[in-house]
């Protein structure tokens, strides 16, 4: 019955019809996670829904469905945990992920990033982490552990929630991304807790999360990620916004860099997306042998002002400064 009225209201000739209702997209997404759907019926849904951009109304249903059924973690003491969603992999570029993630970790925050260990033909997040000796978590114990030790951990999205890893994987079948792409970006396994790292892929994207995250008093990051995963591109400073409970600001406005003046023009960055290359680099970013390219260190200054490692933005920028071998957050 909720598979029927959705694809009625996605399917209606009136444009506010196509736009479902919050409920509706609680409903009709807790049904797919809880295996109510059958086939035939779950692949005219999704393709409907792919059809039409994501309204803030959808993306508010479909998280609060995944959120009710997440397995939680329990956040260390200290610093605010970071959640790091990772769906996109490299195409064309290295995947700097895993960098910001490793810096916050040397400043004591809790860093846990989610994501699948395949990519689609892409090179997963989990295949550079590897390459820096840091493995996927087995378990939901391994991972609790990870955090309250390294403060660093890769889960595995079949380990946070078995039924989004199944509509995840639909993607091979379909050949199209669906919704469950969308909202696993918002997941937080600790309770909304967490500061959480939400990229957008364009404009009418953005628009969408920020109505959304407005509505959920907790905290985020918004900005334009890089091929899909959670990283400014080295080349271009995005809009950041940070979202906490009854307000939002943005921290840092968008800005295109010119190539030809940047340091990563001298071939610092490798040029292609293959895991060992972008480990390599990080490893020499990490010891202070390159710097960190200036969109990156505004991120990671975000980061730690999310995370309340610093008290306020300024701090925070001067911490980066200081600590990540690189330019300061400007």
């Amino acid at each position: 019955m909720v598979v029927a009225r959705a694809l009625k209201t996605l399917a209606g000739k009136r444009a506010e019809q196509h736009d479902l209702a919050e409920i509706d997209a609680f409903e009709l997404f807790s049904a797919m996670l809880d295996g109510g759907v059958g086939e035939l019926e779950l692949g005219a849904t999704l393709a409907a829904l792919a059809m039409k951009p994501l309204a803030p109304t959808e993306i508010a249903g479909y998280r609060r469905a995944l959120q009710a059924r997440l397995n939680r973690l329990s956040a260390p003491a200290g610093a605010r945990t970071v959640v790091i969603p990772s769906y996109g992999g490299a195409q064309s570029q290295p995947n700097l992920m895993p960098l910001l993630a490793m810096m916050l970790a040397r400043f004591g925050v809790p860093v846990l990033v989610h994501g699948p260990l395949e990519a689609q033909g892409r090179v997963p997040s989990a295949a550079v982490f590897r390459e820096l000796g840091v493995l996927p978590c087995a378990s939901l114990k391994d991972a609790q552990s990870a955090l309250d030790t390294s403060r660093l951990a890769f889960v595995p999205t079949a380990l946070l929630s078995p039924a989004l890893a199944q509509m995840l994987a639909l993607r091979a079948r379909l050949g199209f991304a669906n919704c469950a792409h969308h909202v696993a970006r918002l997941a937080d396994p600790f309770g909304g807790e967490a500061l959480k790292l939400v990229p957008v892929g364009d404009d009418a994207e953005e628009h969408s999360f920020a109505a959304a995250l407005a509505l959920q008093h907790e905290h985020a990051l918004l900005f334009h990620g890089t091929e899909g995963e959670a990283y400014a591109d080295p080349l271009q400073r995005p809009a950041i916004t940070y979202f906490r409970p009854g307000e939002q600001a943005t921290l840092f406005g968008g800005e295109a860099m010119h190539a030809a003046a940047h340091p990563l023009h001298l071939g610092h960055v490798p040029g292609q997306a293959e895991a060992k290359r972008a480990a390599c680099w990080i490893t020499l970013a990490l010891g202070g042998k390159v710097s960190m390219p200036p969109p990156m260190a505004n991120l990671l200054a975000c980061c730690l002002y999310g995370a309340g490692v610093a008290q306020d933005f300024h701090q925070s920028k001067a911490l980066v400064a200081v600590r990540a071998h690189g330019h300061a957050a400007a």
